[in-house]
């Protein structure tokens, strides 16, 4: 018998640049291969409602909502899957960096979508630690709502309460209160336009 060896593999990027689709692809394809593939979300995030991750442009797909990484650790038996998709990373904080290592020390695919910068565009943990380790990286873009050019940042709406900088966490939201901007476009020590 032929012991497998585990991965890691990294989605990350802004809000709006379709991360939780590229993970629902990746589960997708890996279903259609035969593989037993768990999604996990965090109950912080409830757009989707109930035991389902969904992506801005409306895909969805079933998972198990909890409210720690330490319960994604206790949920994943040795032998029960062979992937395991955590989509929203950056709520489960930087303990989800020593359970994703576990998990592919076990022999298991992890598959991590999430923000990897915070709306004033500072790192935001554990995305950037599990991207160093990871042996695949894929850093998407969105649309910047300015102009179009390709967006690494996300800002918070000025009339979502902008100069509240409690953690992101304690501010889940879509399009009613972020918007994607580029570069040129992004200015964290200014209010944000829309």
């Amino acid at each position: 018998m032929v012991e497998r060896q585990g991965r890691v593999e990294v989605i990350a990027g802004p809000m709006f640049a379709g991360k939780t689709e590229e993970l629902l692809r990746r589960v997708r394809r890996a279903a259609i291969a035969g593989q037993r593939v768990v999604v996990f979300s965090h109950s912080l995030d409830t757009r989707a409602g109930g035991d389902r991750i969904a992506s801005h442009a409306g895909l969805d797909a079933p998972s198990r909502v909890v409210s720690s990484a330490e319960e994604i650790a206790t949920s994943v038996g040795t032998d029960e899957y062979d992937i395991i998709a955590i989509d929203e990373a950056q709520f489960f904080g930087p303990p989800l960096l020593a359970v994703v290592r576990d998990l592919a020390a076990r022999g298991l695919h992890v598959i991590v979508a999430g923000l990897d910068v915070t709306f004033l565009g500072q790192p935001f943990e554990p995305l950037p630690s599990l991207m160093v380790g990871a042996e695949r990286v894929d850093k998407l873009t969105a649309v910047c709502s300015v102009c179009g050019a390709d967006a690494i940042f996300h800002a918070r709406k000025a009339a979502s309460g902008a100069g509240d900088v409690r953690a992101v966490t304690e501010n889940v939201g879509g399009v009613e209160t972020y918007q994607a901007l580029c570069r040129r476009h992004f200015n964290p020590g200014a209010a944000p336009t829309g």
